[in-house]
């Protein structure tokens, strides 16, 4: 019974922590708009969280041979997969930050992030009532 009051509470949990280490990847790529030669990075929420919650397991890129790098699957332990975004605007230093595109994604996580500490709150508040009677 208790699982299944704190299975959603669970999945928005795993959802916050993704959030967060979005958050600071793209405040990396910000911060880092005018380092010649950075390469912008992210990765793919949606994957990350079915990863993280147990959901079908997302397909990492297959090495054809030996000399390929690695750019998927988890380097550290809670580590999400990272992969260099896709450059938009080629910039003379081989930087490869778009200040806008990184500054929408930077708002449109914010927004999602407390969103999700939103339905956190609700869903206790539900509980709380739930278990007082109320």
């Amino acid at each position: 019974m208790l699982e299944q009051m704190t299975a959603r509470l669970d999945f928005h949990s795993q959802s916050l922590l993704l959030r967060s280490q979005r958050q600071q990847v793209i405040a990396s790529n910000i911060a880092n708009a005018d380092t010649p030669g950075y390469v912008a990075r992210d990765f793919d929420f949606t994957a990350a969280l079915q990863k993280a919650t147990g959901g079908a397991t997302a397909a990492l890129p297959t090495m054809t041979d030996n000399g390929h790098m690695r750019l998927g699957g988890r380097g550290t332990a809670g580590a999400v997969s990272m992969a260099y975004t896709v450059q938009t605007q080629p910039a003379q230093d081989g930087n490869s930050v778009d200040l806008d595109r990184e500054r929408a994604n930077f708002v449109d996580n914010s927004i999602r992030y407390e969103s999700t500490l939103r339905f956190i709150n609700g869903h206790v508040k539900t509980m709380l009532t739930a278990i007082s009677g109320q």
